[in-house]
């Protein structure tokens, strides 16, 4: 739980959001109804049911943008109606959610709510005691939404740079380490949750560090670069490539069995023996391959297909290595 927490930015806004919420509006909704006031607190209820509700389908589905864009509706839809049942003391319900709406959707979503929420309470009118009071409360509430708008959208792009940061190998330009066991992770989540297969490749090119020393580091990040481009030109969209380190790299196949797995991996293993040179002449890749098991961790997964590309380094080099799923043990060796 904590883990997805860390990971997921918008599932954690939304728990934290929703247990606020939850927390503030549970009281009141009592409070409603022990002092007779039936139709406040049937609609406080409506919307603590709806907010537990959201919470339980982002955590399920890990639906996080149809969760946050939901509960924006149904936080800023419910101080409305809260507004126009309770009249004036209702209208202060609605700050917290022209602010928390930009957290849980994009920010021009967030800014049609918001108005669409101000303009429906305004031509209700009956929460306000003057024309004066409603122009006021129209005015504060667009300096409200404009200041958590101009927060949130820094905020945003200012996550996503470090994001960026965090998780892109500089060099190559693919994800590295770091975002490759997140990625692993969510991959054994979606493997146990919905029976996805998948397929995961651990590559080194051989005789790396001979390149390097002989013609240089320039050469070997012209190399490296080479390998990753040939890589991304020869696999799907949908697949993801990872800077394992080194001269070793991850690639991460959704939704392949074990046929298709070899297929793909035999095909880019003779793409990238037909085309990748430098100066000393060709330049192989070794490989060792690895299906995930039902249940299987991340680190076990890993180990299956490291021991396979070690067992592809040790017969020969320039070689594809299955590891056995059924009994655990290495599969024959495409040979060179």
């Amino acid at each position: 739980m904590f883990y997805r927490l860390k990971t997921d930015f918008r599932l954690s806004i939304i728990t934290m959001l929703g247990a606020s919420a939850i927390l503030g509006i549970t009281p009141f909704a009592i409070m409603r109804f022990l002092q007779g006031n039936v139709i406040a607190g049937v609609v406080d209820t409506g919307i603590l049911f709806g907010i537990v509700g959201t919470l339980a389908y982002a955590w399920i589905t890990g639906d996080t943008r149809r969760g946050g864009l939901f509960l924006a509706v149904l936080c800023c839809s419910g101080a409305v109606i809260v507004g126009a049942v309770v009249g004036e003391p209702g209208l202060f319900w609605l700050y917290p959610c022209l602010v928390t709406s930009f957290f849980l959707t994009s920010p021009k979503i967030a800014t049609f709510i918001n108005i669409a929420a101000v303009v429906a309470l305004m031509i209700h009118g009956v929460a306000f005691s003057s024309d004066l009071q409603m122009w006021s409360f129209a005015a504060t509430a667009f300096v409200v939404s404009a200041c958590a708008y101009v927060f949130a959208y820094r905020n945003d792009d200012q996550r996503r740079r470090l994001e960026h940061l965090a998780t892109i190998d500089p060099l190559t330009g693919v994800k590295n380490r770091r975002s490759m066991d997140e990625e692993l992770q969510l991959a054994v989540y979606s493997a146990d949750r919905n029976r996805t297969s998948y397929g995961l490749a651990l590559l080194d090119i051989d005789h790396f560090k001979r390149i390097n020393d002989t013609y240089g580091h320039g050469v070997g990040d012209q190399v490296l670069s080479e390998l990753v481009a040939m890589i991304e030109q020869n696999t799907r969209k949908t697949d993801q490539l990872f800077r394992y380190g080194g001269e070793e790299f991850v690639l991460l196949l959704p939704g392949v069995d074990t046929t298709g797995l070899r297929a793909v991996v035999h095909n880019l293993q003779q793409v990238l023996r037909k085309y990748m040179h430098c100066p000393g002449g060709p330049v192989t890749v070794s490989f060792g391959v690895a299906s995930l098991r039902p249940r299987e961790s991340v680190d076990a997964w890993l180990t299956r297909a490291d021991a396979a590309l070690y067992r592809a380094k040790e017969t020969g080099r320039d070689r594809v290595v299955f590891a056995d799923q059924e009994r655990g043990e290495l599969g024959v060796a495409a040979g060179a």
